[in-house]
């Protein structure tokens, strides 16, 4: 006699987590935008009234200002989405913990991107322009703490804000590629203040798009935040490197 079998149960299908897993919408957008604004100019009170930043010397007060202002962006963005939701800051922003493998190509990937967008822009004549904080690396404290925002705090507070947040709405409402390519265009124009040329905005548009590319294919900021700082890593480098040759 044959055993009565069970009912047939179909196991639950395993699917990939969504690319784009934003719940937030432009409201949401639009007053982080604002209050990016509010935090800049919130940045700069601090630093005007407060004794100790104002007497600060412009290298140190520079990067005093810079670390205020991040905090301010990433604590608004932490406050829509906590106050509104009830969502945790990192987890919402696909902070994962990528394999080792996979955190390692993107840190390679890094340099590679540095030095093929400084092949495009020597193809393109693109002008020589200084950085406004270039003429501030004279001494080792001051290099050890500009690379450590460029190469750190830099990336970590960007990757968040454009390929943690401003990416997965984009994508949500006009597909990946769409997203991929304005997020990139906007992370091109906020750098554009620093550059009086089109060429080196269309370069570092390039560069986020790239690594919203990164983001949405591995579904992790932290692979996008490890391109962002080997990429920054490498000019940094090339721009100390080029400092000392005209120093000798």
């Amino acid at each position: 006699m044959i055993p009565p079998q069970a009912p047939f149960e179909p196991q639950p299908v395993l699917r990939e987590a969504p690319r784009s897993e934003a719940f937030w919408d432009y409201a949401d957008l639009g007053f982080f935008l604002f209050l990016s604004f509010a935090s800049m100019v919130a940045a700069l009170l601090v630093l005007r009234f407060i004794p100790v930043l104002h007497g600060l010397k412009d290298a140190y007060k520079l990067l005093a200002g810079q670390g205020i202002w991040y905090v301010f962006v990433l604590g608004s963005l932490a406050g829509i989405l906590k106050v509104r939701y009830g969502e945790p800051f990192w987890g919402s922003l696909a902070w994962r913990t990528p394999g080792i493998a996979s955190a390692l190509a993107s840190l390679a990937l890094g340099p590679v991107i540095a030095i093929g967008l400084g092949l495009l822009g020597a193809a393109l004549r693109t002008p020589q322009i200084p950085l406004p904080f270039e003429n501030m690396l004279n001494t080792t404290d001051l290099i050890a703490l500009f690379g450590l925002l460029v190469v750190f705090v830099g990336p970590l507070c960007e990757e968040l804000a454009f390929r943690g947040f401003v990416l997965p709405l984009l994508a949500r409402s006009f597909g990946a590629g769409a997203g991929i390519i304005v997020t990139g265009l906007l992370f091109g124009l906020l750098h554009g203040f620093e550059y009086p040329d089109w060429r080196p905005i269309i370069l570092v548009a390039v560069a986020g798009m790239i690594f919203g590319w990164r983001r949405y294919q591995t579904g992790s900021t932290i692979n996008s935040t490890l391109m962002h700082a080997g990429f920054n890593l490498t000019q940094f480098a090339a721009l100390l490197a080029a400092k000392h040759a005209h120093l000798r």
